[in-house]
């Protein structure tokens, strides 16, 4: 099976630029107020449900897996870029870190307490986020809960670069309204139970969204 290019340019770009983005990156702990108390929402409600691991999505060079961890989930990380998992792997050596495709996740069947995609599935097209979402809702356990965080807007589609230190990158961006979002992950089977919307400030240029959802346990 042919991989899309999409893939082909975000793997590309993020090798080239993963060195400076570590750098560059802030740190957990140097989040705004409100990024820091969703994570360690998501960190709390999984550990409440006990339901088992968390896979952090697009993990790049695993500062948020580290951070989970630190607040005591049990957490490995998944990135698309094996540049991004080599400086994971070296900087958080007692953490599990592999090379892999949220469009087709090597995990099983509802083995996961939790999904993390912090600012990761932007660069999916549009029609194939539900792909993505289906892969969420499949490796989720029943009870299991997703944290989804990144930029959003009027559908918009970006195309920079230049980034990361001035970097040639060829990804795209793809933003789009909340409430598409939301739509989608409900249609994925996944269930809302938080959706915070920041808008722009001195911090961010543009708008953020994060989503809480669960899986819903069996009937």
């Amino acid at each position: 099976m042919t991989e899309p290019s999409y893939l082909a340019a975000v793997r590309e770009s993020y090798d080239t630029v993963a060195a400076d983005y570590a750098k560059l990156v802030k740190n957990p702990v140097e989040l705004d107020p409100v990024s820091r108390a969703m994570l360690a929402a998501f960190a709390e409600v999984v550990q409440v449900a006990g339901r088992g691991p968390v896979a952090d999505l697009g993990c790049g060079p695993g500062k948020i897996t580290a951070h989970l961890a630190e607040l005591g989930v049990s957490a490995f990380g998944i990135d698309l870029s094996p540049k991004m998992i080599e400086l994971a792997r070296q900087a958080y050596p007692n953490l599990s870190f592999t090379v892999g495709l949220m469009t087709a996740l090597e995990i099983g069947d509802n083995e996961l307490g939790g999904v993390l995609a912090y600012y990761s599935a932007h660069h999916t097209p549009p029609e194939l986020l539900p792909v993505v979402f289906a892969e969420f809702h499949r490796t989720l356990v029943p009870g299991g809960h997703l944290m989804l965080a990144g930029y959003v807007g009027d559908d918009e589609h970006l195309r920079p670069r230049q980034a990361y230190g001035g970097h040639l990158v060829s990804y795209e961006s793809h933003l789009l309204p909340p409430d598409r979002i939301a739509g989608l992950l409900d249609r994925a089977g996944l269930v809302i139970t938080a959706q915070l919307v920041q808008a722009p400030d001195k911090g961010t240029k543009r708008t953020v969204a994060t989503f809480l959802a669960r899986k819903p346990e069996r009937s």
